[in-house]
């Protein structure tokens, strides 16, 4: 596609380099896992423009805090926008003026409407974060965790109307660790598209990729999560408590009212027995446990309200009125 090197072999490869820088990208993103998606673009081609989602209130002061893609692009001295909505006018006149050739996105939050999906010539490109058609929508990677998926991975994808729902340019998978986590799955997963958008973003310019259609009938979604979604239900068997806390690290994070404030909890495993009670507290190997409808809950790292987190044996010595099973 576009232009052509002659010449040479050794003088091939600095030209194609050339070319790719050449490319005007622009990216759309905005959590931490988009930050080496962003850095591997900054690297390779000529990025013009970032939008991101805008500052939010954050921690316990509410702060209002930029998202992580927006510090890093001002860092790389690219123009920001934070457009409340990408279809207001003055966001799509943005676009246009920086007259992309190719627009790459990874969690970014909003949905692309057809006229930004048409704007630059060679289309929309995202990395998402599960083998699609497996996980489409917001939340794959804790969507992963939660029904216990052994493996997931990374596709890029051609994007269209559709919420992921786009041809796939290339996949690669990757295995789920037992004591993986929503933050550590996605660091890794992050990575893994970096590398993976590294290798594909060449050959699909050069128009040396066929996309491929998604089997819809494999399709599965993963909803956006919502902070009420953390809350413990001890009458679920521990296992899947177990996945919750996993799942929800960081945020929102999984947790259970005690003395009438929530009661986090950052790491618990599965403690195996037949005979439990749903919500009876109890002490496991010199740790804080709860039962559930079928074995109980360790609580390996807590965080009671209004304190720091803590070892789950470290809570138990100044823990009032916790109950003692075992």
């Amino acid at each position: 596609m576009g232009r052509s090197c002659s010449g040479p072999a050794h003088k091939i490869i600095p030209c194609v380099k050339i070319y790719l820088m050449s490319i005007r990208i622009v990216f759309m993103g905005s959590p931490a896992f988009a930050l080496p998606i962003l850095n591997i673009l900054a690297r390779d081609y000529t990025v013009v423009g970032v939008v991101t989602q805008p500052d939010r209130p954050a921690g316990r002061g509410q702060v209002l805090t930029p998202p992580p893609i927006k510090e890093l692009a001002v860092n790389l001295g690219v123009p920001v926008i934070q457009p409340n909505r990408l279809r207001e006018p003055a966001a799509i006149q943005q676009l246009q003026d920086w007259m992309p050739d190719l627009i790459v996105v990874a969690a970014f939050g909003q949905i692309l409407r057809q006229v930004v999906l048409d704007l630059p010539l060679l289309g929309c490109v995202n990395v998402h974060a599960s083998l699609l058609p497996r996980w489409r929508g917001a939340a794959p990677v804790q969507a992963a965790i939660l029904s216990g998926d052994s493996s997931t991975g990374i596709t890029i994808m051609k994007m269209d109307a559709g919420v992921d729902t786009g041809a796939i340019l290339s996949q690669r998978a990757l295995l789920i660790n037992a004591n993986d986590n929503g933050e550590s799955l996605s660091e890794r997963l992050a990575e893994l598209g970096a590398g993976l958008l590294a290798e594909v973003l060449p050959r699909y310019i050069a128009g040396k990729i066929t996309p491929q259609p998604q089997d819809e009938l494999l399709a599965t979604g993963a909803v956006m999560i919502r902070k009420e979604d953390g809350l413990l239900d001890f009458t679920q068997p521990a296992e899947i408590l177990e996945r919750q806390v996993r799942a929800y690290y960081y945020w929102p994070g999984a947790y259970f009212m005690w003395q009438g404030a929530p009661f986090k909890v950052l790491r618990a495993h599965v403690y195996s027995e037949t005979e439990t009670f749903s919500g009876q507290e109890g002490i496991i190997q010199k740790y804080p446990a709860v039962g559930t409808n079928k074995g109980w809950l360790v609580l390996d790292v807590v965080q009671p309200a209004g304190k720091k987190p803590m070892a789950g044996n470290v809570f138990l010595r100044g823990a009032v009125n916790w109950g003692q099973i075992k």
